[in-house]
Protein backbone atom coordinates (compact mmCIF):
# COMPACT_ATOMS: atom_id res chain seq x y z
CA UNK A 1 0.00 0.00 0.00
CA UNK A 2 1.36 3.41 -0.91
CA UNK A 3 1.80 5.82 1.94
CA UNK A 4 1.41 9.08 0.02
CA UNK A 5 -0.79 10.47 -2.72
CA UNK A 6 2.23 10.97 -4.95
CA UNK A 7 3.11 7.30 -4.67
CA UNK A 8 -0.48 6.36 -5.56
CA UNK A 9 -0.20 8.49 -8.67
CA UNK A 10 3.17 6.96 -9.60
CA UNK A 11 1.63 3.51 -9.27
CA UNK A 12 -1.25 4.47 -11.59
CA UNK A 13 1.17 5.95 -14.11
CA UNK A 14 3.34 2.85 -13.98
CA UNK A 15 0.39 0.61 -14.78
CA UNK A 16 -0.58 2.77 -17.78
CA UNK A 17 2.99 2.83 -19.08
CA UNK A 18 3.36 -0.92 -18.69
CA UNK A 19 0.24 -1.47 -20.81
CA UNK A 20 1.50 0.88 -23.53
CA UNK A 21 4.93 -0.77 -23.54
CA UNK A 22 3.36 -4.22 -23.76
CA UNK A 23 1.29 -3.14 -26.76
CA UNK A 24 4.38 -1.78 -28.52
CA UNK A 25 6.36 -4.95 -27.84
CA UNK A 26 3.49 -7.13 -29.04
CA UNK A 27 3.33 -5.16 -32.29
CA UNK A 28 7.07 -5.66 -32.77
CA UNK A 29 6.76 -9.40 -32.27
CA UNK A 30 3.83 -9.75 -34.66
CA UNK A 31 5.62 -7.74 -37.35
CA UNK A 32 8.71 -9.92 -36.88
CA UNK A 33 6.61 -13.07 -37.33
CA UNK A 34 5.05 -11.70 -40.54
CA UNK A 35 8.53 -10.97 -41.88
CA UNK A 36 9.74 -14.46 -40.97
CA UNK A 37 6.77 -16.07 -42.76
CA UNK A 38 7.43 -14.05 -45.92
CA UNK A 39 11.12 -14.95 -45.87
CA UNK A 40 10.26 -18.60 -45.32
CA UNK A 41 7.89 -18.50 -48.31
CA UNK A 42 10.57 -16.62 -50.30
CA UNK A 43 8.22 -13.75 -51.10
CA UNK A 44 10.67 -10.86 -51.56
CA UNK A 45 8.13 -8.11 -52.26
CA UNK A 46 5.99 -8.83 -49.22
CA UNK A 47 9.10 -9.31 -47.08
CA UNK A 48 10.35 -5.86 -48.10
CA UNK A 49 7.04 -4.29 -47.10
CA UNK A 50 7.00 -6.19 -43.81
CA UNK A 51 10.60 -5.18 -43.15
CA UNK A 52 9.66 -1.50 -43.32
CA UNK A 53 6.72 -2.09 -40.95
CA UNK A 54 9.03 -3.96 -38.58
CA UNK A 55 11.55 -1.10 -38.65
CA UNK A 56 8.77 1.41 -38.05
CA UNK A 57 7.45 -0.45 -35.02
CA UNK A 58 10.98 -0.79 -33.60
CA UNK A 59 11.65 2.92 -34.04
CA UNK A 60 8.36 3.90 -32.42
CA UNK A 61 9.04 1.72 -29.40
CA UNK A 62 12.55 3.14 -29.04
CA UNK A 63 11.24 6.68 -29.32
CA UNK A 64 8.84 6.02 -26.46
CA UNK A 65 11.61 4.32 -24.42
CA UNK A 66 9.84 0.97 -24.33
CA UNK A 67 13.03 -0.66 -25.66
CA UNK A 68 16.63 0.51 -25.93
CA UNK A 69 18.30 1.90 -29.04
CA UNK A 70 20.91 -0.85 -28.99
CA UNK A 71 18.15 -3.47 -29.04
CA UNK A 72 16.63 -1.72 -32.05
CA UNK A 73 19.88 -1.57 -33.98
CA UNK A 74 20.57 -5.25 -33.24
CA UNK A 75 17.12 -6.34 -34.44
CA UNK A 76 17.27 -4.13 -37.54
CA UNK A 77 20.64 -5.56 -38.49
CA UNK A 78 19.46 -9.15 -38.13
CA UNK A 79 16.28 -8.50 -40.11
CA UNK A 80 18.18 -6.78 -42.92
CA UNK A 81 20.63 -9.68 -43.10
CA UNK A 82 17.71 -12.10 -43.29
CA UNK A 83 16.15 -10.24 -46.20
CA UNK A 84 19.50 -9.84 -47.97
CA UNK A 85 20.15 -13.57 -47.67
CA UNK A 86 16.82 -14.16 -49.41
CA UNK A 87 17.83 -11.79 -52.22
CA UNK A 88 21.22 -13.52 -52.55
CA UNK A 89 19.55 -16.89 -53.12
CA UNK A 90 17.75 -15.67 -56.22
Amino acid sequence: MPNTKSQEKRDRQGIKRALKNKALKTRIKSNKKKLAVDVENKNIDAAGADLSLYFKSLDKAAKKSAISKNFVSNKKSKAAKLLNSLKQEK
